[in-house]
């Protein structure tokens, strides 16, 4: 029975380790990208009307 329990604890540690090194290596480069994109470009608070 401890077998099993020592393959679970392995099995959640292992799923956790990958949802991170996921997180670290695709996730979080796009948010920064993202955020720099929304930052560098230009913010219109007047839209131009054309009537």
């Amino acid at each position: 029975m401890s077998v099993f329990g020592i393959v679970t604890f392995l099995l959640i540690g292992g799923m956790g380790f990958w949802l991170l090194f996921f997180l670290l290596l695709f996730i979080l480069p796009y948010w920064i990208g993202i955020g720099l994109v929304a930052q560098l470009r230009p913010k219109r608070i007047f839209e131009d009307e054309e009537n």
